[in-house]
């Protein structure tokens, strides 16, 4: 027996899509302009193969001087991947004709032409031109998109589309870990999470679909907290950790970012506290202790890191200097906690030991967290803060204003450490509940609620006098249209129902050990599923009056202890 490498030795390739290719129909057609007939048809499935026979089609048709003829398209929720447009007939001089082909994560977003509001062709085009014949299947490239915006721009031409289908590309994963409580919006909150960090688990871990597609170590954080919450320990992980270590030279930061090689070391350590895998942490020891190292030199006589350009925790703080020093002090001290462990399990007793000394001089310095709720959820977490008085005096004060989507699971956790998952889980309504409530269907490169005021949502065209929420706002890299609605780093929600609210909390590499103590807060039930390296583990937990009892059932191999 012979495969197709085996027959054709210049098809084996270096490496294979991991993906699937699914066609879905748009669910609803938004607007028309010009003279477009038959619109609707488009909402009918249809095969994924042009034919002779005509049936139902929508037509285009423009005359000289008329409005050119356009339709929108809704696919309902966010998709990677790329639209295949059915041409069934053509009426040209040229027996050819040009569409327009627009995406937008947002209505207006694939209203708006290139160079409007910051709209580009960034990592992904979005805005292309197609030359299509008659009987012919016609497929864009890949980017992020829930809506398609289609134009015959053709003088003096009609054309006749069977169907526009959105070729869905993505992994096809089983929903292992799950969670559900007597809240619905809690409960869309997790489901909205899990798909934006599953949408960017494509042939790399992406941080965004539309924007950057690339893998950026610190964002990678939460998402693999959230795949590790929801599929396991799948291999993307390390082929991504892997792809950015071996471009970075010890010596350089990865990605540019100087706390970016310090998630590197927070994410081995998730992942061999998830896996146990200590033959994959012993193949990261070349590169490992001479990062912890390095790190070591940015420490001053003070216990203060001093870090070098570029300096980063968070796009919110990004202007706030006094915040991101606490933001990186907080980083340094748990990058030595963790990295001491590591190089301890490694056999690297002299490494560890500099990893003590330099988290025990770090310990010494206490920055002020300048008003920023992610510095001041950092030193929570790190325990360089008070928990309460920083969860009063600070992170519950206006509530989700001053949030951050990157750094939004550590300000749950810190909340969590103070004892108040119910004002957690008003954060978390307020603020990922705040973009669901503007149409999205997942999680945001950056939020702000205040953007929320008299604007429009994603999933509308905007009226007059209203704001457009993704074309009027945003700053940095994600000023307008060229925002991010689909970033990994904002799955945050997932993780920390997973870790606080059920308590499924890792004591032994493996999950050999875990300990379940749940928090429910004014919840009245919760429970849900935990996928580990020896099977899946059901957590469910009932609140009678105050008193919660709970029900944990594990694999054999998974030692549970219940509080």
């Amino acid at each position: 027996m012979s495969n197709i490498s085996d027959l054709f030795p210049r098809l084996a390739g270096t490496d294979s899509d991991p993906r699937v290719r699914r066609y879905l129909t748009p669910s609803r057609v938004l607007t028309t302009g010009g003279n477009v007939t038959n619109a609707q048809a488009l909402l009918a499935p249809k095969p994924s193969q042009i034919t002779l026979v005509r049936g139902e089609v929508c037509a285009l048709e423009n005359a000289p001087g008329s409005e050119k003829a356009f339709v929108l398209l809704d696919f309902g929720i966010e998709l990677n991947g790329a639209a295949r447009i059915y041409v069934q007939s053509v009426r040209s001089e040229s027996k050819r004709v040009n569409l327009r082909v627009r995406f937008g994560e947002s209505a207006m977003e694939a209203m708006t032409p290139i160079g409007e509001k910051n709209t580009t062709n960034d990592h992904a085009n979005r805005d292309m031109v197609l030359n299509v014949g008659f009987l012919s299947a016609n497929e864009t490239n890949e980017t992020g998109f829930r809506f398609v915006y289609i134009e015959l721009l053709d003088e003096d031409a009609k054309i006749e589309l069977k169907a526009v289908q959105g070729v869905f590309i993505f992994r096809d994963l089983d929903y292992l870990g799950s969670f559900e409580c007597d809240d619905p919006v809690v409960n869309q909150i997790w489901k909205a999470a899990a798909y934006t960090a599953h949408l960017n688990m494509q042939e790399y871990l992406w941080d965004g679909i539309k924007r950057d597609r690339l893998v950026w170590i610190g964002d990678m954080h939460t998402e693999v907290m959230t795949i590790l919450s929801v599929f396991g320990a799948n291999p993307v992980i390390p082929k991504s950790l892997d792809l950015v270590r071996d471009e970075t030279p010890v010596g350089s930061w990865m990605n540019g970012i100087s706390s970016y090689s310090i998630w590197w070391i927070l994410l081995h350590d998730e992942w061999f506290s998830y896996t146990g895998d200590l033959d994959y942490l012993n193949a990261q020891k070349y590169y490992l202790i001479p990062l912890l190292q390095k790190l070591a030199e940015y420490i001053d006589e003070n216990g203060s890191e001093t870090l070098p350009n570029a300096r980063f925790i968070d796009w919110p703080n990004q202007a706030n200097s006094g915040a991101t020093h606490a933001g990186l002090q907080a980083m340094m001290l748990l990058a030595f906690e963790k990295g001491g462990t590591l190089c301890g399990l490694l056999g690297d007793q002299e490494t560890a030991e500099l990893c003590d000394t330099c988290a025990a001089k770090l310990k010494k310095h206490i920055p002020d967290p300048c008003g920023s709720k992610q510095a001041g959820s950092l030193l929570v977490c790190v325990g360089l803060a008070d928990a309460k008085e920083t969860a009063q005096n600070l992170l519950t004060v206006g509530g989700a204003k001053g949030l951050s989507t990157f750094l939004g699971y550590w300000t749950l956790a810190a909340m969590s450490a103070a004892g108040d998952t119910d004002g957690a889980l008003d954060l978390m309504r307020e603020y990922w509940g705040g973009m669901l409530k503007m149409g999205a269907t997942t999680f945001w490169e950056d939020f702000n609620i205040d953007w929320m005021e008299n604007s429009a949502g994603i999933d509308e065209l905007v009226p007059a006098g209203k704001n457009d929420i993704h074309g009027d706002f945003g700053a940095y890299c994600y000023k307008n249209f060229r925002h991010s609605l689909c970033h990994g780093w904002a799955s945050g929600p997932a993780p920390w129902l997973t870790h606080h609210v059920l308590g499924i909390q890792i004591l032994e590499p493996g999950c050999k050990k875990l300990k379940i103590e749940p928090h429910l807060g004014h919840l009245k039930f919760a429970h849900g599923t935990f996928p580990t390296p020896c099977g899946m583990v059901l957590v469910e937990v009932k609140n009678e009056n105050g008193k919660l009892t709970t029900d944990v059932k594990a694999p054999e191999g998974v030692e549970v202890t219940t509080m």
